[in-house]
């Protein structure tokens, strides 16, 4: 890739579009997507590039889909039991695992993020 960008960059003194290309594999480079992608990323808002193809992925990134919840599960006897519907429980018993039940307000900001300034 070092090669690549010093034959992109060698081309700057020739031709203006010498200067493109060293401009696009730079970007690749640093950025993981050409100069096109970021312009395409900024106007979607959305995380789109050329690399992510090369990769057998779509162009754009889709947004993440919202997790489901965990299941609600609860010590029984000798076995452990997980409900669909904790509230229809009279008396709901404490669940196996105590963790979070959705996502932290940081957690779901990455989820639905952009790309762009």
């Amino acid at each position: 890739m070092g090669i690549a960008l010093c034959l992109a960059l060698a081309g700057c003194a020739v031709e203006p579009t010498g200067a493109l290309v060293g401009a696009n594999v730079a970007s690749v480079i640093v950025f993981g997507r050409g100069v096109g992608d970021a312009l395409v990323s900024v106007a979607s808002g959305r995380d789109c590039s050329i690399v992510r193809l090369e990769q057998g992925k779509t162009y754009c990134r889709a947004v993440e889909p919202v997790p489901e919840p965990p299941p609600y599960c609860t010590r029984s006897l000798g076995r452990v039991e997980c409900w669909l519907n904790p509230e229809a429980l009279l008396n709901p018993p404490r669940q196996v695992a105590d963790g979070p039940l959705g996502l932290t307000a940081e957690q779901e900001a990455r989820r639905v993020r952009g790309w762009g300034f």
